[in-house]
């Protein structure tokens, strides 16, 4: 099956080695400079549109990229969320580097992310290499069509960094979130694993208890030097679809909640996905506008008690650790190099199906190669962590547990092109993630290390 089968998603750059910044600890004379940027970046009518391919036709809310540039002892970092599906290999570190040029500080200090959303495109310029040498080839969306997004996000971050302003302080809150997320794999008696996907209507599943999740929101808050918020940022692990397949552009219901929150608190709110490769709104969620509306309150209720919880944190000067990792391809079953051709120029297939097999391709021709950078910033007693793809819920609660004296914060869905991430035991279990993974069981393991490395 493969990694798009069932409208589920799936650059390259030089990349440092291991970077630190100078940390200071809390003083009088710690002070950052902190800004926020917003782009539009909602494609045109008429593309083929994720994950059916056919003509995008509505806008049913505009595509945001929403950041943050923060300066710290005169070097510069941003966090940025995009409200699209996935950006792949080469588009993934071409923004980077835009952003970083444009700002004047390394590529490893721009922590781009999507918010994954399924009503949203992918964006992988190289698939474009791979769909040339078929007949044929499935539609996608031509190269040019992100090009107008990534100037918008460029024009953004320059207006932005005229308008830094002082931050002495940060604050940190959470708040738990009922009846939103649930685990995805509901492991049988037999030991065999069934699929809760995003949009659920069989009663069984259903019935199934959440199973394994992060139930919090986490929110990072930075205010300016005269008391007054300058952003919020929250942070919660699950695919952020309550509906999916049709040709509208849509933020969903945690776009929805975030710009809910903006409009409430007259503050600027920023959206991560954390680890949720196996993590989803199933059991609570029938693809019916009224359950969508259910999820978007119970988030909006959540991202409010976590402000209403926002106490102040110390505040030090920024510590980057970044470590670049190898992670490899998978070679054998429907991953095999001839099963993907097969598959690619197979036009009785869907289209969806196609692209997925072009991805993985091109993912194949990096994956052992190029490395991928694994990064965290450290700010006071809080820490961001940076991950590629999407990683299963463990990857997540093992870096609580790595550092369980610090706040951490988890933002995923940064470079996609591995695609699913899994432990070595769900491939044993079977199910649907480890038959999308685009990168071997060995992979948790050296994950997991790498994420120690930059937490501690």
């Amino acid at each position: 099956m493969k990694r798009r089968d069932f409208l589920r998603v799936n650059s390259f750059g030089v990349l440092s080695l291991v970077s630190w910044g100078i940390m200071r600890r809390v003083s009088a004379d710690v002070e950052l400079q902190v800004a926020t940027f917003k782009a539009d970046v909602t494609p045109p009518l008429g593309i083929p549109w994720y994950p059916s391919y056919k003509p995008l036709d509505t806008i049913e809310h505009p595509l945001f990229a929403k950041g943050i540039i923060i300066e710290s002892n005169q070097k510069r970092y941003v966090l940025c969320a995009i409200d699209w599906c996935e950006i792949i290999n080469s588009s993934y570190y071409n923004l980077r580097e835009l952003i970083a040029k444009t700002l004047k500080t390394d590529p490893d200090a721009v922590f781009i992310h999507t918010v994954h959303q399924h009503t949203a495109p992918m964006c992988n310029d190289d698939i474009y290499e791979v769909l040339a040498k078929i007949e044929n080839p499935p539609p996608f969306p031509a190269k040019e069509t992100f090009v107008p997004s990534f100037q918008n996000i460029i024009q953004a971050v320059e207006k932005a960094v005229s308008s830094l302003e002082p931050c002495d302080a940060i604050e940190t809150g959470s708040a738990k979130v009922e009846k939103v997320a649930s685990n995805r794999r509901i492991i049988q008696p037999d030991g065999t694993c069934l699929t809760r996907f995003s949009s659920c209507k069989d009663p069984k599943l259903i019935e199934a208890p959440e199973g394994l999740i992060d139930p919090y929101l986490r929110t990072l808050s930075f205010k300016s030097s005269k008391g007054k918020p300058i952003a919020r940022l929250h942070f919660y692990a699950t695919h952020p679809q309550s509906f999916y397949g049709d040709t509208r552009a849509s933020y969903d219901f945690p776009g929805m909640a975030r710009e809910q929150m903006e409009k409430d608190e007259g503050v600027f709110h920023i959206y991560f996905t954390g680890c949720a490769g196996d993590i989803a709104a199933g059991k609570y969620n029938d693809g019916t506008p009224q359950a969508r509306e259910q999820l978007y309150q119970r988030l909006l209720t959540a991202m409010q008690s976590s402000v209403q919880s926002l106490q102040k944190d110390s505040l030090t000067e920024i510590k980057q650790k970044t470590i670049p990792l190898i992670f490899g391809d998978r070679m054998e079953g429907e991953s095999s190099q001839e099963a993907l051709e097969k598959s690619l120029s197979d036009t009785t297939k869907d289209p969806n199906y196609r692209i997925g097999s072009a991805m993985e391709i091109a993912w194949r021709r990096r994956a052992n190669t190029i490395p991928i950078p694994i990064s965290a910033l450290h700010i006071g007693n809080v820490s961001i962590l940076h991950l590629p793809g999407e990683p299963m819920i463990e990857f997540q609660l093992f870096a609580q547990k790595c550092v369980p004296e610090r706040i951490v914060l988890v933002g995923a869905y940064g470079d996609c092109g591995p695609s699913y991430i899994c432990t070595e035991e769900a491939f044993h279990q079977g199910g649907y993630e480890p038959s999308a993974a685009g990168c071997p069981p060995s992979t948790e393991g050296k994950l997991k290390e790498t994420i120690q490395q930059v937490l501690t």
